[in-house]
Parts: C-alpha cells; sequence; structure tokens
C-alpha cells in the first residue's frame, strides 16, 4: 500500500465531524501522486460522493475541458483533490469547523504529493490554504509564493458554469489563461 492508499484508510475511519455520517465515501484525491502540480477545490459534490473522486461531475467535466485546452494532462501533470474529504449535505459550503477538522488530511496530501505548485480552485481554497478571505476576482491568476510553494487562486469550475460566454476577458477565458501560465510554469520547473 502506498502513502496515498494509506491515507485514504486513514480518512475512511475518520469520524471527526458529522460530514462522516453522510458520506457514501471519503473523495481523496486522483491524478498523478508525484505531480509537481495540484489543484484544489472546496468539497466532493454528490458524483464526487458517488465515485470517490474528486472534480467528475458537470464541474469535473469543465475543469478537464480547461486543462485539455491548456496541454494539462489529468493523469500526468497533476494531482487533484480538495480542502475536505467528505461532502456537505446539499453541497453546501463547508464549515470552518469542518474544514479544520479536515485540514490535517489535507495537509499531509500535500505533504505527501509535495508538489511545487497548486492552484486553488475558489474562495473557500483560497482562505483554506492562504488565510487569504478576498475575492478570488481581485487574486486570480497571481502567484503567491508561501512556505517554498507557489500558489495561484484561480476560479472554481461551478463557478464558471454560471456563464457560458468563452469570449476575451469571460471567466472562462481567464481561468483557461491562468491553466496556460501553470503550463507554461510546470514546463520551466521542468527545465
Amino acid at each position: 500500500m502506498n502513502a496515498l492508499d494509506a491515507l485514504k484508510s486513514q480518512c475512511a475511519a475518520c469520524q471527526c465531524c458529522d460530514l462522516a455520517y453522510h458520506r457514501n465515501q471519503v473523495v481523496v484525491g486522483r491524478g498523478n501522486p508525484g505531480a509537481d502540480l495540484m489543484l484544489i477545490g472546496e468539497a466532493p459534490g454528490a458524483d464526487e460522493d458517488s465515485q470517490g473522486l474528486p472534480f467528475v461531475g458537470r464541474s469535473g467535466r469543465l475543469l478537464s475541458e480547461l486543462l485539455e485546452a491548456a496541454e494539462l494532462d489529468e493523469e500526468q501533470d497533476l494531482h487533484i483533490c480538495n480542502v475536505i474529504k467528505c461532502r456537505p449535505p446539499n453541497n453546501r459550503k463547508p464549515t470552518s469547523n469542518e474544514i479544520k477538522q479536515c485540514r490535517p488530511w489535507l495537509e499531509e496530501q500535500i505533504a505527501l504529493v509535495n508538489p511545487s505548485l497548486v492552484l486553488l480552485a475558489g474562495a473557500t481554497a483560497l482562505q483554506a490554504l492562504l488565510g487569504i478571505k478576498s475575492g478570488i476576482s481581485k487574486l486570480r491568476g497571481q502567484w503567491h509564493e508561501q512556505e517554498g510553494k507557489a500558489f495561484m487562486p484561480v476560479f472554481h469550475p461551478s463557478y464558471l458554469l454560471r456563464f457560458g460566454s468563452r469570449e476575451e476577458g469571460s471567466p472562462r477565458a481567464l481561468t483557461l489563461q491562468d491553466f496556460q501560465e501553470a503550463k507554461r510554469r510546470l514546463s520551466a520547473l521542468r527545465g
């Protein structure tokens, strides 16, 4: 059993908060366990809870589309996870206590994957990882160096689903630019 499989088993046994009593499965992560790039979202939704994998519903399909357009391979170039590992009822935002209770699992996952670059999808991930409460609109696309890693806030795919436009300056177009910047920095990192 590798370290991420062990983490998944530990998360499956976790009952630190009430989410444990409502979940079907814990949702730990997917993609390359040794990737230099990690994407962290908010929390699993219904599809994720059913399949045990992050970003597999409508948001996940859009995420896949944008990653492919930026020439990032989901299985090779990055590791994808969420701030919390269990689905909040009715897909509500996780509470600060739920985030606090799940924080050790996320920290261990980050340590195991040890990415150099981290994309923070949405305000919850931004606040949980960097402690920044500002809106994503002002901070997206900018790298923030912390603890030897570079973090970039990006719009969450669920937010992008509200906008059909792909015109220059639209949230989708900006997110594609952010992913292309992540690809550029990843390529530079690899030399």
